[in-house]
């Protein structure tokens, strides 16, 4: 390859067959179950990244089945989202753990945007004939576990479409120097784009974590359930935007102080 070629078709790794297309990506049937609870305030600041603040010590437990995604296939993810708000004092998601069954959404979403995604074996199905339940094993041992009634109460689908689209999602993203050292780090914003919500429901619900060395979701315990909510929805995950710079801010920094 002349370097030429190398830029022109340079893309993502392995350069010569990439693990996943260019975005955006489109998702048909999108399948959420989202389990909002109390935890630490505490345990919640040391993980959100300034900017971002924390006002309320509120979680968001995700199971997310997707059957349909344009690119990445057909994948489950588990994860957990933390309510914030951002430096103009708006209402915001920040993805502070995902972990999922699918190498391409896996190498996608850390390259691209910053999901903190790693490997392991999420669930969401039917369980019996009257409970929707999640479930997530990291190796062999159950990190987390959460049950709500099936479809026990509709939801307005038009306020959940508005909470899809017009929140404002952050993440951090990371990534090394060839050398070891900090090479991107970066907050980094996106939106959902062309949402359509097909259904949702709200009901009585439960979740427990546990304890894991690699997959920590315990260490922001469950103190009370706040509610539950499972959405079905067609939309796309759109390319994100960088909303600030770690590094450059900490090079303006040291150049002031050296002035």
């Amino acid at each position: 390859m002349t370097e030429d070629d190398i830029r022109k078709s340079a893309f993502a790794m392995p350069v010569h067959n990439p693990a996943y297309p260019r975005p955006p990506f489109r998702f048909i049937n999108r399948e959420y179950f989202i389990i909002s609870y109390e935890t630490d305030m505490d345990a919640l600041k040391a993980v959100v990244p300034e900017p971002l603040t924390v006002n309320k010590a509120i979680v968001h437990y995700e199971f997310i089945r997707m059957p349909d995604s344009s690119g990445f296939g057909d994948y489950t993810e588990s994860g957990q989202v933390i309510s914030v708000l951002d430096s103009d004092g708006n209402h915001a998601n920040f993805t502070h753990s995902m972990y999922l069954d699918d190498e391409g959404p896996i190498a996608g979403g850390r390259e691209i945007w910053g999901f903190p995604k790693k490997l392991a074996s999420p669930r969401l199905c039917v369980d019996g004939k009257d409970t929707l339940l999640g479930t997530l094993d990291y190796g062999t041992h159950r990190v987390a576990t959460g049950t709500m009634g099936y479809k026990y109460r509709a939801l307005d689908t038009t306020a959940e479409c508005r909470k899809l689209a017009g929140t404002p999602n952050y993440l951090l993203k990371v990534i090394p120097h060839v050398d070891g050292s900090l090479r991107i780090c970066e907050l980094v914003r996106f939106f959902l784009r062309d949402v359509d919500v097909i259904g949702a429901w709200e009901g009585p619900a439960a979740l427990e974590l546990h304890p894991h060395a690699l997959a920590s979701v315990a260490d922001l315990p469950v103190r009370k359930i706040i509610g539950a909510r499972h959405v079905i929805a067609n939309l796309t995950l759109d390319v994100g935007e960088v909303v600030y710079d770690y590094l450059v801010s900490a090079e303006s920094l040291k150049l002031a102080v050296n002035q």
